[in-house]
């Protein structure tokens, strides 16, 4: 993150921050980057990628890509002060997101325990990494050499054509046209052997309370359902549906108070995540997640109801998108290895699902309910009495 930053805030060898900005904007549509972390269900591999994307008219494209490459090439990172401001403002932007957005954290720290792919994720944009923003302002006051040196050797095991991908979404006629250029792009980037890098993940197991300033909860439970022997299938999509908009809606929300209630389940981690947001509660909470199996063991629903449910689920699988969603997701689905055949099936079976399979995923969760992991966000207070309800169970630490 703060090397994509870097790379588009901090200028080349011929223009400052400022002039590269307006030469941005002056040429194209926008520059931005991200980062990709993500389990490949097949073969269980960790899929990383570093993005820099962009947009602009086919006109344009040949001062896109000299852009890119004088940012990729050319980038001046020999500036302590600057470098400091870009550290400084992610620091703050993740220290206001955290209340605003503590599903999400709390979502992402759950899901580290469970692969390598999440584990990176929340190191490089969970509450791990606003510890780590908070010690590289120190150390860019004490030892400035030492951090140009690291964000150099990124950029030498980055900036490479080896290994390089390249995503065009354009129309037939125009990627005719543009071919040579990108061509020519790839040529001009450096080449470079590197061995591919070896993670080692260190996963939190413990439960987890994160204390903040704030008078309402964050409360998530987490577990792996392939670890139990489950295997994918299509009507999950309607059963992770039913629990969000339903159960979880009427207990979590309705009764209970919270602002908001999730269900998330990951084709490709097999990781099983129910969240609360805004939430008052907290064992309360995490005793409605547990009920759960029971709710999903006598469900009955009319036809109707399924009817509503199945509809839930086709619609977050088949959303509309625009024309560079589209493109961005078809490399996602060439990353992750996910055929067209492989979607449709699931399609199929989320069409075709019945109350049997609410009945029989019952099973799977109380498989995977005794070695599912929480992980709550909230006060101070709220935490130390829910600790001291049940013997300490809670690891604490201070977030903010």
């Amino acid at each position: 993150h703060l090397f994509g930053r870097a790379l588009l805030e901090m200028g080349t060898a011929s223009e400052d921050y400022v002039k590269l900005q307006q030469r941005i904007g002056r040429k194209t549509g926008g520059i931005w980057h991200s980062s990709f972390a993500a389990p490949q269900s097949k073969t269980n591999e960790t899929v990383t990628k570093f993005f820099l994307s962009g947009k602009a008219t086919v006109a344009q494209v040949p001062e896109l890509l000299a852009i890119m490459h004088d940012v990729l090439c050319t980038v001046a990172l020999d500036n302590r002060e600057r470098f400091r401001q870009i550290v400084l403002k992610a620091k703050a932007r993740n220290e206001a997101a955290l209340i605003p957005s503590g599903h999400g954290v709390v979502g992402d720290r759950l899901r580290a325990s469970f692969n390598t792919a999440y584990w990176l994720e929340e190191e490089t944009g969970g509450v791990s990494y606003l510890f780590f923003l908070r010690k590289l302002v120190q150390r860019i006051d004490e030892d400035w050499a030492g951090v140009l040196h690291d964000l150099e050797q990124v950029r030498q095991l980055l900036i490479r054509r080896n290994g390089l991908l390249v995503n065009a979404t354009v129309d037939a006629a125009s990627w005719q046209q543009l071919q040579p250029a990108i061509a020519q792009f790839i040529a001009d980037l450096p080449a470079a052997e590197h061995a591919v890098a070896q993670w080692n993940p260190s996963f939190i197991m413990s439960d987890e309370g994160l204390m903040i300033p704030a008078q309402v909860n964050y409360v998530g439970k987490a577990m792996n359902l392939y670890n139990v022997g489950y295997a994918y299938h299509g009507s999950i999509n309607v059963i992770s549906n039913f629990v969000r908009t339903s159960w979880l809606w009427d207990k979590v929300r309705m009764q209970g108070g919270a602002y908001g209630t999730f269900c998330r389940f990951g084709k490709q981690s097999g990781v099983l995540t129910f969240l609360s947001y805004r939430d008052p509660n907290l064992l309360n909470t995490l005793a409605v997640y547990d009920q759960t199996v029971d709710v999903l063991r006598g469900v009955e629903l009319s036809e109707q109801e399924l009817t509503r449910n199945i509809i839930g689920a086709i619609s977050a699988l088949d959303g509309y998108q625009l024309p560079d969603a589209k493109g961005y997701t078809s490399m996602v689905r060439h990353l992750l290895q996910e055929s067209d055949e492989a979607r449709q099936q699931t399609r199929n079976e989320v069409l075709g699902t019945s109350l049997t399979d609410f009945h029989n995923f019952a099973d799977t969760l109380a498989a995977a309910l005794p070695k599912a992991r929480v992980v709550v966000m909230g006060s101070q207070q709220a935490l130390t009495a829910a600790n001291n309800e049940r013997n300490g169970w809670l690891q604490l630490q201070k977030v903010l």
